[in-house]
């Protein structure tokens, strides 16, 4: 699988590229902002641009949706429930950045537990990991051991959950059935910051791992 990561926006949010080596079809994952930037990725990388998939639509996420759907012609994957999300995407920018940006299309199709979003002979796992927000979804592709968790599971620590929508205890309920049943090996690549792998986080996670003390009680 080829894989490029570039981080977009105020926020510093990491978007994917993912392309088949094999067919050059590929999916961006979370294109947040800059669109110019995420294109001109695409550009290099030869691909052909099929799905936007995002694992969630806060507006660190989707900023970009509009211009690199328009630009490539892709369709606009998100799950259900996170809709009331997207359509809040104004006016959480102009609480946050005080500035105005236009509605986020609304989705061409609708992500689900268990589907296959299939590129070339690429193929990603979908599951379903509220909490964040309430239609989060995480991307696992087994083939290459590696997931992409947008906002649930960080580099030693994990999503918010003080935000519109958002619940602690689902979060986590999330990442403990999710994403740390997957193997220690799996490289973890989250919305914001570093890298990390399930293992690591499985032991040191000082809210999800084995001796966090992080309680909601």
């Amino acid at each position: 699988m080829l894989i490029a990561g570039l981080t977009v926006g105020l926020l510093q949010e990491n978007c994917y590229i993912l392309g088949c080596e094999d067919t050059q079809c590929g999916v961006i994952i979370d294109p947040g902002d800059s669109a110019r930037a995420i294109l001109n990725e695409v550009d290099e990388m030869g691909l052909t641009i099929e799905k936007i998939i995002n694992t969630h639509s806060h507006f660190d996420h989707v900023l970009a949706v509009n211009a690199v759907r328009a630009a490539t012609g892709a369709t606009f994957h998100l799950h259900r429930e996170d809709l009331p999300i997207l359509r809040a995407a104004p006016e959480r920018v102009r609480e946050w950045l005080g500035a105005s940006v236009d509605p986020i299309d609304e989705p061409d199709q609708f992500l689900r537990q268990g589907q296959e979003i299939e590129f070339g002979s690429e193929a990603l796992e979908i599951r379903f990991t509220p909490g964040h927000s309430p239609g989060h979804v995480v991307f696992v592709d087994h083939e290459n051991e590696q997931v992409f968790a947008g906002d649930t599971l960080f580099r030693g620590s994990i999503g918010r959950f003080d935000l519109p929508l958002a619940d602690g205890p689902t979060l986590l309920h999330s990442i403990q059935n999710q994403l740390l049943s997957l193997p220690d090996n799996y490289v973890v690549y989250p919305g914001h910051g570093e890298a990390t792998t399930i293992g690591a986080e499985r032991e040191t996670n000082p809210f999800v791992g084995r001796t966090a003390a992080f309680s909601f009680t």
